[in-house]
């Protein structure tokens, strides 16, 4: 079985443009692409691809489906073969998958189809109870928010209608550390695993009482593309910090994939052809209470390729709209890193920078719509914002400058697989550089060709490097983490790389110091241990990535990032060990593990 969670990520990634396209000959026509349908005979196209929701229908025979559907039915090949094609596609690795139990006669099937599909029930089901958790949270939230003058009195004063917030859902989370337990009367009590822990909506404490993760918060419901609650975002009332605060990663909610209100907002993204990323929630409400509906933010984490390859599925223009501070700046350049490698020709990311100390919300209640409607129009197209951020960087004066900025410009140049554009990017830098375009661009087919994989990693934020280098980093910059550590993650014998070797050296060295002297470390004192190592060059070359001079890094949220994938891994390494038992040889223990790790 390959698990559900796997192909939905999978049809995330993927756009069903690009696989059709690669099989037939489809024409743009209005928000969709029409062809001859290959499954029938006819002269007039009834074949439709749908980019926003990501399906194929034939009006004329009625054959329909997904990605995954369209390569079985068109190949003929295995529903397997078709995800391990569209996988590979994807850059995903495929998750451990093997059937070695004996079949057996009549219509029940086999013994491991049987149990592959109760499985696959209590998966369903789990994340059905999830979201009916959430749904929950959700009613109770916002009948708090009734009973909460500060909260009523705090919307108003931001200049949310009544309206507007019954629209969002918009709630309040009342203070207090078990409010939740009110509604829910098996309010856990030791159980991680427990429904209302995986949700996110209870913190587990670890011998003592679990508390409820929002507390004194606006709540702002999260809605996935089915419409249904996958988590919140809570703005403190208090001052608390941090000021807005995210569900946690769950078997629901992926931030790094989801926008806030990109299911609301799709149909107006569609008509309008523009989708406008802003940074908060109350940006979005405000700027559609003003009546701009094509607007979604994203969710306390830095835009990533999944966010622009969604918003292009949807339009053929994305304007990025950020406040004109330095960290503003620094936003908008990240959404450009991550917005290369998916631009395509016809599609166009521009970048809004609004006027100093003001924010979407701000803008929009002193200025109105109009206003805010042509500052969009003057939005910096991402060739212009490219060229003006890399030519603020070096002194274009000297030769030295110039060639500074051929070589910060390749690195992301050749990321770009839009050929058209590509070429016209590549020239104007061509021009600020005073070279010929052509020498540039023998000069980055050469660099591509030999560059070493992580040569990036000083002009971009690297996302390919291995979980071992990021803990490394982390240790590097802050040796104190070694206390939060779970090394039994570590324990693994298929992979003895040096990044892993050089890791556990690290934590025994660390593990010398006592619990409360290694936050008096400093990656200078680390450097000078492994002088005379055999881990002093990679070593050095970590030390190179650690981003401590950026002060948008968010280290924690790394090192739990990180914890958490390694969690997964070792999971899903324990499932695929357990799936290539016959399942008449698991003991019961076994079993149950099983099942805890299916549902975890």
């Amino acid at each position: 079985m390959i698990a559900q969670p796997f192909i939905q990520e999978l049809l995330d990634r993927i756009d069903i443009v690009d696989v059709v396209a690669k099989h037939l000959q489809l024409k743009k026509a209005g928000a969709n692409f029409t062809a001859c349908c290959p499954f029938h005979n006819e002269k007039t196209p009834s074949f439709t691809v749908n980019p926003s929701r990501q399906f194929y229908h034939c009006f004329g025979c009625g054959r329909h489906g997904n990605a995954i559907n369209f390569l079985m039915e068109h190949s003929g090949i295995s529903f397997v073969e078709a995800v391990e094609s569209l996988a590979a596609h994807a850059g995903m690795q495929m998750p451990a998958w093997k059937n070695t139990s004996p079949k057996v006669s009549g219509s029940d099937g086999t013994l491991r189809d049987r149990a592959e599909a109760r499985e696959t029930d209590e998966v369903t089901q789990s994340s059905s109870d999830l979201h009916k958790r959430l749904e929950q949270a959700a009613k109770f939230y916002r009948a708090q928010l009734k009973q909460s003058e500060q909260a009523i009195a705090y919307l108003k004063d931001r200049g949310v209608s009544g309206s507007i917030a019954l629209r969002f859902g918009i709630g309040y989370a009342p203070t207090g550390w078990q409010n939740l337990a009110e509604i829910f009367s098996d309010y856990p009590s030791g159980d991680s695993n427990h429904p209302l822990i995986r949700s996110g909506l209870i913190i587990a404490h670890e011998g003592k009482k679990n508390y409820d993760r929002f507390r004194h918060r606006i709540m702002f419901p999260i809605l996935g593309l089915k419409k249904k609650i996958i988590g919140f975002g809570g703005r403190a009332l208090d001052g608390n910090e941090p000021k807005y605060l995210n569900s946690p990663e769950t078997p629901l909610f992926i931030k790094g994939h989801e926008l806030y209100n990109l299911a609301a907002a799709g149909p107006a993204i569609r008509k309008s052809g523009r989708a406008i990323v802003v940074e908060g929630y109350m940006d979005v409400v405000m700027l559609t209470q003003y009546g701009i509906e094509n607007v979604v933010a994203t969710l306390g984490t830095a835009t990533t390729a999944t966010h622009i390859q969604k918003l292009l599925r949807y339009a053929d223009e994305v304007v990025f709209c950020f406040d004109g501070d330095e960290a503003g700046t620094k936003a908008a350049w990240r959404a450009l890193e991550s917005s290369l490698s998916q631009l395509k020709d016809g599609k166009d990311i521009k970048f809004l920078f609004l006027p100093d100390k003001e924010d979407p919300d701000s803008y929009m209640r002193k200025h109105g719509q109009d206003a805010f409607g042509t500052l969009l129009e003057k939005a910096h197209p991402l060739s212009v914002f490219f060229c003006a951020e890399l030519s603020s960087r070096v002194n274009l004066g000297t030769s030295e400058g110039r060639a500074r900025l051929v070589q910060q410009a390749e690195p992301l140049l050749t990321q770009i697989n839009a050929p058209v554009f590509g070429f016209m990017l590549m020239k104007r830098i061509a021009e600020l550089a005073g070279m010929d375009p052509n020498q540039l661009a023998v000069f980055l087919k050469s660099g591509k060709k030999n560059r070493p994989a992580v040569s990036r990693a000083d002009i971009s934020r690297p996302l390919s490097i291995t979980l071992y280098r990021r803990l490394i980093r982390i240790l590097l910059c802050a040796p104190d983490y070694v206390n939060r550590l779970d090394t039994a993650l570590l324990i693994s014998e298929d992979d003895q790389s040096e990044e892993k070797m050089l890791l556990i050296a690290l934590l025994e060295f660390l593990g010398t110091y006592s619990r409360f002297a290694a936050d008096k470390l400093n990656s200078a004192a680390i450097m000078l241990h492994f002088e005379q190592t055999a881990h002093r060059v990679l070593l050095e070359k970590i030390a190179q990535d650690i981003y401590v001079k950026d002060a948008d890094w968010d280290i924690d949220a790394e090192f739990t990032g990180t914890m958490m994938r390694l969690r997964e891994i070792q999971r899903k390494s324990r499932m695929a060990e357990l799936h290539s038992k016959p399942l008449a040889s698991l003991t019961s223990e076994e079993k149950k593990e099983l099942r805890q790790l299916m549902l975890s």
